[in-house]
């Protein structure tokens, strides 16, 4: 997904469908624009720095191949996490492919917007796609990696993707597409992760309650815990927002329940027959 706002501002790939709102090219059934939230720390410098890079992007490079490069850097990701399995510099690895899915993600977006080449429907699907497969490779190779119990990225992988299903409808629902949560967003947590990195080249246990655990796993653990409580308290208060929007009627006649009942089969007649 791309992160260029700090503010509420609509973008291509964050749309919903409008029935009643038409491609003025294909009159088909369009989307539209969702307020995009995103009040990170380093949303206004990300902004700019990929406004300046949209500009001096080669014409012949568009934003599939932007998101091909955000999709295979993070497959990298996860192949470099297996390798430092048995050589530590595959997390210096990691860190380059998280730079370059930090370009390709992010990038892509902007680009299209740039050059006015956005397509809402094929944005929305395919970035999340995307950002599915990416969860999946990035944790699958944490997993491998023996610097992390593979329960403890299996669990990261389920609530991310619980948050993001709980994301998705909001964004459907009410219009709100939110990518940030108290001023973090993917940017952020791509930094966090290769400082994480860093620090496991230095010492990858920590001792908790006179235990020794690894570094990976209690951080693992605190961000299963915090996605599963976003996506409580956004659900909670979406479906209150919600419910005031779309009450139960108060007042309201049940329409009649008696309606004619037509029998389970009943027997086909020709003209003038007789039922008898």
């Amino acid at each position: 997904m791309q992160q260029t706002q700090s503010t509420t501002q609509p973008t291509h790939n964050t749309n919903f469908r409008d029935p009643n709102f038409r491609n003025p090219n294909s009159g088909q059934p369009s989307f539209r624009e969702a307020k995009r939230i995103q009040q990170s720390f380093l949303a206004n410098l990300e902004k700019r720095t990929l406004i300046w890079l949209a500009a001096h992007t080669p014409a012949w490079i568009n934003s599939d191949h932007l998101t091909l490069l955000g999709l295979l850097s993070m497959a990298g990701a996860g192949a470099a996490y297996w390798w430092s399995a048995t050589n530590r510099a595959g997390l210096i690895l990691v860190v380059l492919c998280l730079a370059l899915n930090w370009l390709g993600d992010s990038l892509d977006g902007t680009l299209a917007r740039f050059r006015n080449h956005s397509r809402p429907r094929y944005g929305f699907y395919v970035d999340h796609v995307v950002d599915a497969f990416s969860a999946l490779f990035l944790l699958g190779g944490l997993g491998l990696s023996g610097y992390m119990a593979p329960a403890v990225a299996l669990g990261l992988l389920v609530a991310y993707l619980m948050l993001s299903a709980e994301i998705y409808l909001a964004t459907y629902t009410l219009g709100d597409f939110k990518i940030s949560y108290f001023k973090m967003g993917p940017t952020e947590l791509r930094i966090l992760l290769s400082i994480g990195n860093m620090a496991l080249l230095w010492k990858s246990t920590v001792h908790l309650l006179g235990r020794a655990h690894r570094l990976f796993d209690v951080a693992g653990t605190l961000g299963i815990s915090g996605m599963l409580l976003i996506m409580v308290i956004s659900a909670m208060r979406n479906t209150t927002r919600l419910y005031r929007e779309e009450p139960l009627p108060v007042g309201k006649s049940l329409p009649n329940a008696r309606q004619p009942q037509l029998p389970l089969s009943a027997p086909s007649r020709l003209g003038g027959e007789s039922s008898l």
